[in-house]
């Protein structure tokens, strides 16, 4: 019997909702599936406006519409088992459905990274070098930096379901959102998960962590830029071009940290806590980020009044 219990694999795990919060399923249903519309329209306007407006085709929309790409996907990853889960209150996912889920969900969170660190190379080109920023941001450049952020994606991500595939489980069914993440998973097992842990650790250093780091240093090249330009108005000129792009970094890390952080201490934090935290980390910057940069930016706000007479009204 205990052979068994260690060489276990189910066949489905079973997602959780918002324990702990009575009657979370009558408002966050339609609250998600509103979230989803808003999500979805408001990205593929991004994309739609970026390839149909020929002021928008410059370097910085594109990497915006391959941001909008990005989120897309992800949020198509999680669609279905989160709407099963808050409107129809099904609550299993098939083995190796969680493992697909949970292999789309984290390889474009790092494609998203790896196009924010691209949109901080794009502002610090911009404003250190303006003369040379056609020459320097080419769009097979550009195209480059895109497929090397997915394709980085990809190839840091495949191993995971895989290392988790070899491991029998005996500790559960139950997750702790309503769909999939590694570490989440990962907690079920119980054969060697070093290896798992390990290499969880690498892709949080080497992937966002790296990214994040030089996302820094290149506001720290970027401010020092600024501190160069003579008038006031042309250093708050050259700041506004950034500030969209710093509130979306801020949003995607900030729920990133926290629940990376929350991960290796979730015996001290609350699973109502934990299962916040999960959904604002990947339901909220999708959803953000075309609404932000439609607020703060004028080329985009005029090639949506051009494109939507209602916007203008």
């Amino acid at each position: 019997m205990s052979v068994f219990n260690i060489t276990f694999q189910p066949s489905v795990f079973t997602l959780t909702g918002l324990r702990g919060l009575v009657g979370a399923r009558l408002w966050l249903g339609p609250l998600l599936s509103l979230m989803y519309i808003t999500t979805m329209a408001g990205n593929c306007t991004v994309i739609y406006l970026v390839k149909n407006e020929h002021s928008l085709q410059e370097p910085q929309y594109y990497f915006l519409s391959m941001l909008a790409g990005a989120d897309i996907v992800l949020s198509i990853s999680t669609l279905f088992s989160v709407l099963k889960v808050f409107i129809l209150g099904l609550y299993e996912i098939a083995f190796d459905s969680c493992l697909t889920q949970l292999f789309f969900i984290h390889t474009f969170s790092s494609m998203g990274s790896g196009i924010l660190l691209a949109m901080a190379f794009d502002r610090f080109v911009a404003i250190s070098h303006p003369l040379q920023y056609t020459t320097i941001l080419t769009n097979s450049r550009v195209i480059k930096m895109g497929m090397a952020a997915l394709l980085r994606g990809v190839a840091l991500m495949t191993p995971l379901p895989i290392l988790l595939k070899r491991l029998p489980f005996c500790k559960g069914q139950t997750l702790s959102y309503s769909y999939c993440l590694h570490p989440n998973v990962m907690k079920l097992a119980c054969g060697q998960v070093k290896i798992n842990i390990l290499y969880g650790l690498v892709l949080v250093i080497f992937s966002f962590g790296a990214d994040f780091l030089l996302i820094v240093i290149s506001y720290a090249l970027i401010f020092q830029a600024v501190l160069g330009i003579a008038s006031r108005e042309g250093q708050m000129k050259a700041l506004n071009t950034c500030l969209s792009h710093i509130f979306i970094v801020l949003i995607y890390y900030g729920p990133h940290l926290a629940i990376t952080i929350m991960h290796r201490v979730s015996h001290r934090s609350s699973p109502l806590a934990h299962a916040v935290l999960g959904n604002i980390y990947l339901f909220m910057p999708p959803m953000l980020n075309p609404i932000v940069y439609s607020l703060k930016t004028k080329q985009i706000r005029a090639a949506m009044s051009k494109t939507f007479p209602i916007w203008r009204s």
